[in-house]
């Protein structure tokens, strides 16, 4: 798979990343450790070589889980972890930056990453100024390789930005949830920053396995979101259906045309999550799908019967 470079940093990322929330098992069902190491090597193997985790999925669990999967490995992958709103004080950055690297057990981080901005869940408001300059101090010590933020707005970017090098912005961003292009894409496109998409399958909506009637436990985080609810859930259904022939095309499924889309997106890569091997196998094969100007258009217009639908004032997509 090759790579592509971060922004203006000397890190590389594959245009699939691996995501590892599920593997911190908070706010997931049914997840087991051995499956979550045996699914991020799969997605190794299969050439994804960059791993996006948090110090807040599972409480530090799943950045453990993937130091266990690929230590051995580490001077091929690129680790991708995040601080917390509510670390975002000076000295809690450093030490969640510790954090994070023994969790990981490594030296340095590649991309270090604010998850939310400050204030975000009832958090403390810290300035963007102190928690950047806390960043930089990271990066002089070479404890990180290049700073990134995460569901922030056009207008939040642009303020950390007068303090330091942002590399990456990591929204959510899918065929069914495109507000990143509204204002924060092209400022994105005119910085050279690049675009982590999380969530790039709408959490599996586009893997189209999810039939009308469907009921998540409700201690499914997808149990709150709105996509799978209601009018959205059916529009979702009815573009499904159109998708269905043009990935027969390309001999892929639903859930690799929507991450090939994605990717051939300006400056973005997608952070898809697996729960199983063989996930994180067809996942990583999505970058090898040449689609048309023709199709990407064609695609477009069908992402659009879901999205031109949904309140531009929400920016998350569960209640």
């Amino acid at each position: 798979m090759e790579k592509r470079r971060l922004s203006k940093s000397d890190v590389k990322t594959t245009p699939i990343l691996m995501g590892t929330w599920q593997a911190g098992k908070k706010a997931w069902v049914g997840i087991e450790d051995t499956e979550s190491i045996k699914a991020i090597r799969a997605a190794f193997e299969a050439g994804i070589t960059t791993i996006d985790t948090d110090e807040v999925y599972g409480d530090g669990h799943s950045e453990r889980i993937v130091a266990e999967a690929l230590s051995d490995v580490r001077d091929r992958v690129e680790y991708a972890t995040k601080v917390f709103a509510n670390h975002l004080k000076y000295d809690q950055v450093i030490e969640a930056c510790d954090r994070s690297l023994k969790n990981l057990k490594t030296d340095y981080i590649d991309l270090y990453q604010i998850h939310w901005p400050s204030g975000a869940f009832n958090s403390e408001i810290v300035p963007i100024e102190e928690t950047m300059n806390a960043l930089n101090h990271l990066k002089q010590q070479g404890k990180i390789r290049a700073i990134g933020v995460s569901n922030f707005s056009r207008t939040q970017l642009e303020e950390a930005a007068k303090y330091g090098r942002i590399d990456s912005l990591q929204p959510p961003y899918s065929l069914f949830w495109r507000q990143v292009e509204k204002d924060t894409m092209p400022y994105c496109i005119e910085n050279n920053i690049s675009i982590l998409a999380y969530s790039p399958l709408a959490q599996g909506l586009l893997t189209g396995k999810f039939p009308p009637d469907h009921k998540f436990d409700p201690q499914d985080n997808r149990a709150k979101n709105i996509l799978f609810q209601g009018e959205n859930f059916v529009r979702a259904q009815q573009a499904l259906e159109k998708l269905r022939p043009i990935a027969a095309r390309h001999q892929c499924s639903l859930a690799q045309l929507a991450l090939a889309w994605l990717i051939a997106q300006p400056q973005t890569q997608a952070i898809a999550g697996a729960r199983h091997p063989q996930q994180a196998t067809d996942n990583a094969q999505a970058a090898a799908i040449q689609l048309s100007q023709a199709e990407l258009q064609e695609i477009d217009a069908i992402g659009r019967i879901v999205t031109d639908h949904l309140d531009d004032s929400s920016s998350v997509m569960w209640n």
